[in-house]
């Protein structure tokens, strides 16, 4: 099959990635695919980088929002593609992503997720990183591999988009919801995109602990098991801490698959 895969990019003042990501994306060898670039009125060189490409993006905003999940739904709105995949400005789609994502493609399915290289530029460290497929209410597997994630246009509208009121934990909280509502999901096993740490998702947990604990009761759950995901996620933060004492990225090594 041959669906038509529509990729937004989101960004803000990324004048120091986003030519790579944009790259990475328009030189797909999969011709029926559509770009989107979403941008929050970056007052950087963001928007002079872009232009550069502008022939081959089809649709450029850029406009104040309300944050990620904002520019997130701004870009789902204006997709006219089957499938939509979300890569942000710091973020890499890997050669030939989309044509693995389009020969998996299938009726019914509306959720494919793959893998995600998850790469330390300063320090050169890469893993993989693998998808958990059934987000709980309570997600002790914390594997979003959000980039590596392409959702059916059909799926939003069934089960709704990004909640604007979240700034750090948008995606968690959508595939969870997903997961709940039983979305009939694909894994697949390769490697879709890059994703590169030191972005929003590594913002300190004591932002992300109010977020995360309306995920939980939003989603089902009720102040016992709020409590203890919280607890969870303050110990696991801890070990974070002291095992990052002896290497910053040796605490991946210990949930994924190092890439040698």
């Amino acid at each position: 099959m041959n669906p038509k895969i529509s990729i937004v990019t989101v960004s803000y003042n990324s004048e120091k990635t986003i030519e790579k990501t944009i790259l990475s994306v328009i030189n797909q060898n999969y011709s029926n695919k559509e770009y989107i670039i979403v941008d929050g009125g970056s007052t950087d060189n963001t928007m002079a980088i872009i232009e550069k490409y502008r022939s081959q993006i089809a649709t450029v905003i850029s406009e104040k929002d309300k944050g990620i999940s904002d520019a997130f739904n701004k870009g789902i709105l204006l997709c006219t593609g089957e499938l939509i995949g979300l890569i942000n400005s710091d973020d890499l789609l890997k050669e030939g992503a989309l044509a693995i994502v389009a020969s998996e493609y299938e009726t019914g399915i509306e959720v494919y997720r793959g893998n995600t290289i998850m790469w330390n530029e300063t320090t050169g460290f890469r893993c993989i990183e693998y998808p958990c497929m059934n987000l709980a209410t309570v997600p002790f597997n914390l594997h979003v591999c959000h980039p590596s994630t392409f959702i059916t246009k059909e799926a939003y509208h069934k089960f709704g988009n990004y909640r604007v009121d979240y700034k750090y934990i948008m995606d968690l909280d959508l595939l969870i919801r997903f997961s709940r509502c039983k979305a009939k999901s694909k894994y697949i096993n390769k490697e879709l995109a890059v994703f590169r740490l030191g972005g929003v998702s590594q913002v300190p947990e004591s932002k992300k602990m109010a977020e995360r604990k309306n995920m939980v009761i939003s989603n089902g759950g009720n102040n016992l098991q709020a409590f203890v995901f919280q607890t969870y996620l303050v110990t696991r933060q801890v070990v974070k801490k002291v095992v990052g004492l002896f290497g910053e990225d040796l605490r991946l090594k210990f949930v994924s698959k190092e890439i040698k």
